[in-house]
C-alpha cells in the first residue's frame, strides 16, 4: 500500500466525522435557533426578562463551540501553536461564561414558573462543563498534553455536545412536543451519556495509537 493510499484512507475517515457534525449543526440552527433571524418570533417574549443575560451567554457559548474543533487539530497545533493557545484560552473563557450564565438564566426562568428540575439540569450541565474545562486547562499549564486532550474531549462532549445532542434527540424523536417531563428526561439522558461517549472515543483513539509500528511500516512497504 502506498503512502498516497494511506493518506486517502485517512482523509476518507475524517470527512464523515465533519460531515455529521455539519448536518447536526445545520439541523439545530434551522429547527431550534431560527428565531435569531426573526425579530417577530413569539419566543422573544419569553426571553424578554433575561435577554441581556442571554446575549453574553449565547456569544460566549458560540465562541466556545466554534473554537472547540480547533483544539483537536494536530495540524493547527503544530503549525500555529500561538493561535492554538489563544483559541484554547478563549474556549475556556467561553465555557465559564456560558456555563455560569446558563445556570443564572435558568434560575430567572424558575422564578417565572419553570419547574425547579430544569434549574437542576442547568446547574449540573454548567458545572460539569466548567469542571472538565478547568481540569483540562490546569493540565496544560502543567505541560501534561495527553491528559489535557483527554479532558478537552470530555469538555466538548459535556458542553457543545449536550447542547446539540439534546436538541437533535428532542426534535427528531418528537419529544419536544410531549411535555416538560419528556424534555427533562431526554436532556438528563444526553448529559449522562456524554461522558461515557467521550471515554469511548478516547479508548478508541488509544487503541489506534497503540498499533505496532512494524504493522504500519509493513503496510507502507507493501
Amino acid at each position: 500500500m502506498s503512502t498516497a493510499a494511506l493518506t486517502v484512507q485517512r482523509v476518507s475517515w475524517v470527512k464523515p466525522k465533519y460531515l455529521l457534525m455539519g448536518l447536526i449543526v445545520a439541523y439545530v440552527l434551522g429547527h431550534n435557533e431560527s428565531f435569531l433571524v426573526n425579530a417577530n418570533a413569539p419566543v422573544w417574549q419569553h426571553y424578554q426578562p433575561f435577554k441581556w443575560w442571554l446575549l453574553p451567554h449565547g456569544v460566549a457559548g458560540a465562541c466556545a463551540f466554534v473554537l472547540a474543533p480547533m483544539q483537536f487539530s494536530d495540524r493547527l497545533r503544530q503549525r500555529y501553536a500561538k493561535l492554538h493557545r489563544v483559541a484554547g484560552r478563549v474556549y475556556v473563557a467561553g465555557a465559564f461564561i456560558a456555563g455560569s450564565l446558563g445556570i443564572y438564566i435558568q434560575v430567572i426562568q424558575h422564578r417565572m414558573g419553570v419547574p425547579l428540575s430544569f434549574t437542576m439540569i442547568a446547574a449540573t450541565h454548567g458545572s460539569l462543563w466548567m469542571l472538565t474545562t478547568g481540569i483540562a486547562f490546569a493540565l496544560i499549564l502543567q505541560r501534561k498534553v495527553q491528559q489535557h486532550r483527554q479532558w478537552m474531549t470530555r469538555s466538548f462532549a459535556v458542553g457543545p455536545g449536550v447542547f446539540l445532542g439534546a436538541r437533535v434527540v428532542l426534535g427528531v424523536a418528537g419529544l419536544e412536543n410531549r411535555g416538560p417531563a419528556a424534555v427533562e428526561t431526554a436532556v438528563w439522558m444526553c448529559l449522562a451519556f456524554s461522558i461515557v461517549l467521550a471515554d469511548i472515543v478516547l479508548q478508541w483513539q488509544e487503541q489506534q495509537r497503540s498499533r505496532p509500528a512494524a504493522r504500519i511500516a509493513k503496510a507502507v512497504a507493501a
